[in-house]
């Protein structure tokens, strides 16, 4: 049996693709947020996406949630070991969007 190969670009766009699942990796990027946290940085997106993307990004093993055992119980989220090896690549995305927002900023207007 033959197996084909999968495509990296694929791959990264279900891990990382959506509206959404970017802006929670950038909000991580610095420091563990809680869930009321994220919903402040990022207030457009609704309670139902965020919950989902969270455990997504969780069963991917891109970030760990962390349950402090306080009443009522702390919940926090944070990049896992591996998480951390997508901040070069959301980086030089990063770079590229600035980039790209100069030139169409000092591109003559059509």
């Amino acid at each position: 049996m033959i197996h084909q190969r999968e495509c990296p670009i694929e791959t990264i766009i279900h891990v990382m693709g959506g509206k959404w699942k970017p802006m929670i990796l950038w909000n991580l990027a610095e420091s563990a947020k809680r869930f009321s946290d994220l919903e402040k940085l990022i207030p457009d997106v609704s309670q139902k996406m965020l919950a989902q993307h969270l455990r997504d990004l969780e069963h991917e093993g891109i970030i760990e949630r962390t349950v402090y055992p306080t009443n009522p119980p702390k919940v926090e989220y944070s990049f896992s070991e591996y998480g951390k090896t997508l901040l070069p690549v959301a980086e030089v995305m990063c770079a590229w969007g600035d980039n790209h927002n100069e030139r169409k900023r000092e591109a003559p207007a059509s």
